[in-house]
């Protein structure tokens, strides 16, 4: 269970990479901007560095998230088992946007229940009344 925490679907892996990325190359311009103030007209080169940087970062945050945007129109759109949400789903194994469980279409990659999890759901359901 501890090792689910970190763990994303794969389009959102790729979507948060763009929004670092965005707010990267951001930060670079601003850093940019703040050689002017800090060494008046001597941090003119800093400042045009840090901005053809920051541009570069953020044409590549651009990039992501197109490509994120492409691989979104071809995935598999499926409900979750786990949450009944539709989600969608790259390859042949993903997780779930909205929960995070681990989900498939390979029969042979597909896992049986064990008997925690049998344990885990039936102790859940006589909470929940």
């Amino acid at each position: 269970m501890k090792h689910r925490i970190f763990r994303t679907s794969k389009i959102n892996e790729f979507r948060l990479w763009g929004l670092v990325l965005t707010l990267a190359g951001m930060g670079m311009m601003v850093l940019g901007t703040a050689g002017i103030l800090m060494w008046g007209l001597q941090g003119r080169a800093f400042a045009g560095v840090f901005m053809v940087l920051g541009m570069i970062v953020l044409l590549g945050s651009v990039a992501i998230y197109f490509w994120a945007g492409m691989l979104s129109t071809s995935a598999v759109v499926l409900q979750c088992p786990e949450c009944g949400r539709q989600t969608k789903m790259l390859g042949k194994t993903d997780r779930c946007m909205f929960c995070r469980t681990i989900l498939t279409l390979d029969p042979d990659k597909a896992a049986e229940p064990s008997l925690e999890d049998n344990e885990v759901q039936a102790s859940q359901l006589e909470e929940s009344k």
